[in-house]
């Protein structure tokens, strides 16, 4: 994701989602680079694309609700809509080199 292109809000919502940590992994989800797309309208509607390092992942459900509840921390966002995708296919290269690092992954 390119933040640079993020709007206001969108950047505020991302910087939420920075401090949500993937409970198996110790590792924010921006940082394992899960979240693929943020979009924030003029009417405060929210839509976040997101992915997981593996499909059938148990704990689907528990980062669902954190990243909607971070998304719905930010002031002047008044719905979340989050969608799972897996397209593009999640990989390593993805991390950040902090998570890369932490995870002892070498690219």
């Amino acid at each position: 994701m390119d933040v640079s292109k993020l709007n206001e809000k969108e950047k505020a919502v991302y910087d939420a989602l920075a401090k949500v940590i993937d409970p198996e992994l110790g590792v924010s989800l921006v940082d394992l680079g899960l979240i693929y797309e943020i979009d924030v309208d003029d009417q405060g509607v929210c839509k976040i694309n997101w992915t997981l390092t593996t499909m059938g992942c148990p704990i689907i459900d528990v980062l669902t609700g954190s990243i909607y509840e971070a998304a719905m921390s930010i002031d002047g966002i008044k719905k979340c809509e989050t969608k799972l995708v897996y397209y593009p296919q999640w990989t390593p290269d993805k991390m950040s080199r902090e998570a890369r690092m932490l995870l002892g992954i070498h690219l």
